[in-house]
């Protein structure tokens, strides 16, 4: 006699989401989105609605205009160029500082967050007067033709100035967390400094390197009271985009401002979403 096998009674068990120690996720999670929409989703909303005045024909006119294009050109490559600056010699000092003790590393480490703390308008004002051609560093520049001051120099040397704390206290951290025994062990395996710099330490660095990146080219495209005294704003050669956005405000061209505002917002967030995206697969790699 052939036994018939009964279907299961016992109840099936469906996951569920996983809950922390502490409750309250509904309650947290919606205060985050309600407060998120306020301070960052309402402003680009209204951004939006403001510039949608103009119109597709507005908008292919705008990006069409020499001055916009030239604006918009100085502030994406300053900002790229400066956080590459900043991305190399920043990994350098949060090395010094995390891996060397020296007589006065705690004024070096607190004078690293001092962009943090100045204003930008009295970083802009000292950087002009001191890559000026009567400059204490400008007098030593000028004679051998190198011009710091309104040029297009002068902004890659402002934000290089504003965005270096934003890559080293990125990346600080984790090389405090690194331990120094997976060094040692790479030199008694053999390996030379160059190979263990770039093949044991650099590679765990690598989100760290692209967050800081991300965060000095951010600041970067933004950045204002620090270039508009260094820059000399001159159009189509010195002048950055956001302060094209204030001479348009002060035309009262309020549609032409929010125009170009849009469009740094969107070249800058299909960058930023480029560079997380390349960011999150370096850190499922590594």
């Amino acid at each position: 006699m052939t036994a018939v096998s009964l279907p299961s009674t016992r109840p099936r068990h469906r996951p569920r989401l996983v809950e922390g120690v502490l409750p309250g996720f509904g309650l947290a999670f919606g205060w985050t989105v309600v407060w998120l929409s306020a301070i960052v989703l309402l402003p680009l909303a209204a951004l939006a609605f403001q510039a949608s005045g103009l119109g597709i024909s507005g908008f292919a006119k705008l990006l069409q205009d020499p001055r916009v294009l030239a604006a918009l050109e100085l502030s994406f490559g300053a900002a790229f160029v400066a956080a590459l600056i900043n991305a190399v010699f920043g990994v350098l000092v949060a090395w010094v500082l995390t891996r060397y003790r020296f007589p006065g590393r705690t004024l070096v480490d607190a004078a690293v967050d001092l962009p943090f703390a100045l204003p930008t308008a009295v970083a802009g004002i000292t950087l002009a007067a001191l890559f000026a051609e009567t400059g204490w560093v400008g007098a030593w520049l000028e004679p051998l033709g190198v011009k710091v001051a309104y040029s297009r120099l002068g902004v890659v040397v402002a934000l290089v100035f504003v965005g270096l704390p934003f890559v080293v206290r990125t990346v600080q951290p984790l090389l405090a967390d690194l331990d120094r025994e997976v060094e040692e062990a790479a030199a008694t395996l053999g390996a030379s400094r160059a190979t263990t710099v770039f093949r044991v330490l650099l590679p765990p660095l690598v989100p760290a390197f692209l967050t800081g990146f991300t965060l000095a080219f951010a600041r970067g495209v933004g950045e204002y009271g620090s270039i508009v005294f260094i820059a000399g704003n001159m159009p189509y050669l010195t002048e950055i985009a956001p302060l094209l956005i204030v001479i348009r405000l002060e035309e009262f061209d309020y549609v032409g401002a929010t125009g170009i505002a849009c469009v740094m917002l969107a070249v800058s967030f299909a960058l930023l979403f480029a560079i997380n995206a390349l960011q999150a697969w370096t850190s499922r790699r590594w």
